[in-house]
């Protein structure tokens, strides 16, 4: 005996109502259970009512008299339709190839120079003969460790063999510049920004519809003209000072920049500072090559009365400075997507830039003038108070206070004096000044005029390219002999005479001086000499002269030659 009508149409009813709610296995175990309660002719009956195969309902009844545990998922492990990759298995590497044209597949790839997303990936599969979506695409791509990459600006070009060197050199004179309580800065010039409704990137919550609207060109505005942010990062303190400019980004605003720093917030925050160590890149207004940056960081050193230190980051290196990364981009954040209308909204933007770790930053509009084009003479340079220090005395230097800074004014301008080349100098090679007993200096001597006979002979053929063309003695001929290369190298690691000092009483640039001791500071290294300083450091020729009338062992029928 069948089941009665009226048991199908309630059934009916019933699947009608729950059946949408309720997935593929679910429906089956339902429909099963409804089947095996009626009995004889049940499965039957629920099809009708369900409107699907007796086979479906069948197959629910066994699975629960089977008595299987519950699954946790929909369909049995295998079941469903199989996986692109089972189906197709070419298409992964077919994918790859188009990805990966260099290493994997061909060069001349259709997708070689555009840009590979996904929908393009998907139809280049597809017109191959792998039929694939742009989801599966993704999927795969996924699968083979691939990701959304943007460029990451880690080419530094060129190294410098002595890179490394530099930077943990540098990291040294923060470290103990810190502990002493010394202020510690890295400054550098943030990128020139333009002023009015132009575009900035980054994007703001607004209004769906109703973006900001700017110029469509980025020509700069000339009554408005552009703002130079010069940056100045307190390492110790973490905050910040920002000068913004309006007119040229020069050394003299630099050190202006500088100087605003250390009269408004450096020397109340460090009350008792007798030195000021600078970290900056190697290029642009703050350059290492840059003479008037020097000559300005002089003149600062002299009104201070603070012995400014500098280190330079390597050439390339200007991303590890630590502004960089502790400041600019701070600033960059808080005014994304918001048109910088005027000098006003740059230095509010910039002076409400905080971060979760504390950074305070400053912000004040320079509107002076700064000519561009300065140039800083020799001798200038030579009378500068710059100590280079031992390691990379280009990128390291230091800058006395002890300085009065040289007039622009031509009519006030007067020679410095300077000894005649022709000056007897033999009271600046006696013992109580080099250390060394007559013997032993004419000993060091003898070792070493071989051995700057073959350095100058390689530097020399280095600069020809080639061996000499013309006969020995011919030529021009060293401003220095060995004997004043090695008194001024003695002079200046033992007693601590600046460079300029020596320059100035050898009558030779700086650069000459320098050079001088770059020369033979390797030579003493071959003979194994070491040169010991003395307890007190001179800083000027009249330190030189006061120190070697005090010595005892110093005749006094030489003194009027000091």
């Amino acid at each position: 005996m069948g089941v009665a009508a009226e048991t199908v149409a309630l059934l009916a009813a019933k699947f009608e109502v729950i059946l949408p709610h309720l997935d593929e296995r679910q429906r089956r175990l339902l429909m099963g259970a409804e089947a095996r309660a009626l009995g004889h002719g049940g499965i039957a009956a629920v099809a009708r009512a369900a409107g699907v195969r007796a086979a479906t309902v069948s197959l629910g009844v066994d699975e629960l008299e089977a008595g299987v545990e519950p699954l946790g998922r929909i369909r049995r492990p295998g079941g469903g339709r199989k996986r692109l990759v089972e189906t197709d298995p070419g298409v992964r590497t077919a994918l790859l190839a188009l990805v990966e044209p260099d290493t994997r597949g061909d060069p001349m790839s259709p997708l070689r120079w555009t840009t590979l997303s996904t929908r393009r990936l998907a139809r280049q599969l597809t017109a191959q003969g792998h039929r694939i979506g742009a989801d599966t695409v993704a999927d795969l791509l996924r699968q083979e460790g691939f990701s959304l990459q943007s460029n990451a600006k880690t080419l530094e070009g060129k190294q410098h063999p002595d890179r490394d060197a530099q930077f943990r050199y540098l990291n040294e004179r923060v470290k103990t510049h810190q502990a002493a309580g010394q202020p510690v800065i890295s400054v550098d010039t943030k990128k020139k920004e333009l002023i009015g409704e132009f575009k900035t990137a980054g994007r703001q919550w607004r209004p769906a519809g109703r973006p900001v609207q700017v110029a469509v060109h980025d020509f700069p505005d000339r009554d408005l003209g552009k703002a130079i942010p010069y940056g100045v990062y307190d390492l110790t303190a973490d905050s910040g000072w920002v000068n913004v400019g309006t007119d040229h980004d020069t050394a003299a605003f630099a050190v202006e920049s500088i100087r605003r720093w250390w009269n408004g917030t450096g020397q109340e925050t460090y009350p008792d500072a007798t030195r000021l160590l600078i970290t900056a890149d190697a290029g642009g207004s703050n350059g290492y090559r840059t003479r008037a940056w020097k000559a300005e960081l002089a003149a600062l050193a002299a009104q201070t009365g603070l012995e400014i230190t500098v280190c330079h980051f390597p050439p390339g290196t200007s991303k590890w400075n630590r502004i960089e990364h502790r400041l600019f981009c701070h600033i960059t954040m808080n005014w994304q997507g918001r048109p910088l209308a005027s000098h006003e909204v740059i230095v509010q933007t910039i002076a409400a830039t905080t971060t979760t770790t504390g950074l305070a930053v400053h912000a004040e509009l320079d509107t002076g003038q700064y000519a561009t084009g300065v140039t800083v003479s020799d001798a200038h340079m030579a009378e500068l108070p710059i100590v280079s220090h031992d390691w990379h005395g280009e990128w390291n230097y230091t800058l006395l206070p002890a300085w009065a800074p040289i007039t622009t004014d031509p009519a006030a301008t007067t020679a410095s004096p300077r000894r005649d080349r022709r000056d007897d100098r033999a009271w600046l090679a006696y013992p109580a000044l080099t250390g060394l007993a007559q013997r032993e200096w004419d000993q060091l001597i003898d070792q070493l005029t071989l051995l700057r006979h073959d350095q100058r002979e390689a530097d020399l053929h280095c600069q020809r390219g080639g061996p000499r063309k013309v006969a020995a003695g011919t030529g021009r001929h060293p401003c220095l002999t060995l004997t004043e290369r090695l008194l001024i190298t003695v002079l200046h690691h033992r007693l601590g005479l600046p460079q300029a000092v020596l320059a100035d009483l050898f009558q030779v640039t700086l650069m000459t001086a320098n050079r001088a001791i770059r020369q033979i500071r390797p030579l003493l290294k071959q003979v194994d000499y070491i040169i010991t300083p003395i307890q007190k450091r001179l800083y000027t020729a009249a330190d030189l002269t006061a120190y070697a009338l005090s010595t005892d062992a110093f005749p006094s029928e030489i003194n009027s030659a000091c």
